[in-house]
């Protein structure tokens, strides 16, 4: 595998840093995307973080990579083999699963094995990309550009949390539960709706507008290109640290109490915005309490809605005609008034 860009290395992007972090503490905030000007970082910081992340404890042998810990969320051939005796686990890199725009239908969700199928007669399941990033990161690059029949796929797993595949003869279930990061570029095309709603944070991500910060990117950049060894090794203090952060935040996050005041400052934001439904005050009250984890805060207070209300809200917003003023503005005049 390439040596992975040090998360800590990256110049500038702190929204999208942070909302990275947040969906790293938080899976259940349901995922980032960053979408802005090209050669910005974005698909750097993915990769980054997830070379940054601890490893995770899965099942040996499991083509789903099952929690061990987690006994209510194994698949079938995991249940079986508990029937028969003791699950052994082993320590894993999270996963980080690209998803090509020219992906088949049976390379995202599995299909029949044809190996098996051929040489032994045998109906088998080969799994797709949706089992490989169960439990770690389902990357799509340019998202934008996604087939519509890949991102109806997408919207039934990301609900349910499971795959189900009905094709062939086999009928195969199993769980499939990942962090979905998405990069673009607006001027390529707009996200369908449906897909950008399942997002739980969007960032916009511009170049660099200050001289200090551009150079500092180009220099750090080719110092890894040149020995990414060596850059790498100047890092890792700054990397362990992030790193423990993130586990300590994950440890931290049941404990952490949202009052009712915040809550309803929460639900008035949204109000005051007019979002749908009831999605934008979940995510924005799970990603202000993961970045009240994150600062070892015990209560989630304005200070952390007033930080994350931007990301968790600007895509969630309906086009008026009659005010013109981009989302991120209209989201910024509604704090003001909200949260004063």
């Amino acid at each position: 595998m390439a040596t992975a860009f040090p998360f800590s290395a990256i110049v500038g992007q702190d929204e999208m840093k942070l909302a990275l972090l947040i969906a790293a503490v938080d899976p259940k905030v349901g995922g980032v995307l960053a979408f802005g000007d090209r050669g910005s970082g974005k698909s750097t910081a993915v990769r980054a973080l997830a070379a940054l992340l601890p490893k995770m404890k899965v099942v040996v042998g499991c083509r789903y990579n099952c929690d061990p810990d987690r006994p209510a969320e194994l698949c079938e051939d995991c249940r079986a083999r508990t029937a028969k005796g003791g699950l052994k686990s082993v320590q894993i890199p999270v996963p980080v699963v690209d998803l090509p725009l020219g992906a088949t239908e049976d390379r995202v969700v599995g299909a029949l094995d044809l190996e098996r199928a051929l040489a032994r007669g045998e109906k088998a399941f080969e799994p797709g990309l949706l089992a490989r990033a169960h439990r770690g990161f389902l990357y799509i690059d340019e998202a934008n550009l996604l087939e519509d029949h890949l991102v109806d796929l997408l919207l039934d797993v990301a609900a349910s949390g499971e795959n189900v595949v009905e094709r062939e003869g086999l009928s195969i279930r199993h769980p499939a539960r990942f962090v979905l990061v998405g990069t673009g570029n607006p001027e390529e095309g707009e996200l369908r709706p449906q897909l950008l709603d399942r997002f739980g944070m969007s960032v916009e991500v511009k170049t660099p507008d200050n001289l200090a910060d551009r150079i500092e990117v180009v220099r750090r950049r080719d110092a890894f290109e040149s020995d990414s060894e060596a850059f790498v090794a100047n890092w890792v203090k700054d990397e362990a640290k992030l790193r423990k952060k993130i586990i300590g935040a994950r440890e931290k996050l049941s404990s952490v109490s949202v009052p009712d005041v915040t809550l309803e400052r929460a639900a008035k934001l949204c109000m005051a915005l007019g979002t749908d439904g009831l999605r934008g005050e979940l995510t924005l009250m799970r990603a202000a309490r993961a970045l009240a984890a994150l600062d070892s805060a015990k209560t989630v207070t304005d200070d952390h809605l007033r930080r994350i209300a931007p990301s968790a809200l600007r895509h969630r917003l309906r086009r008026n005609p009659l005010d013109d003023a981009g989302s991120s503005v209209r989201v910024d005049r509604a704090i003001s008034e909200v949260l004063g």
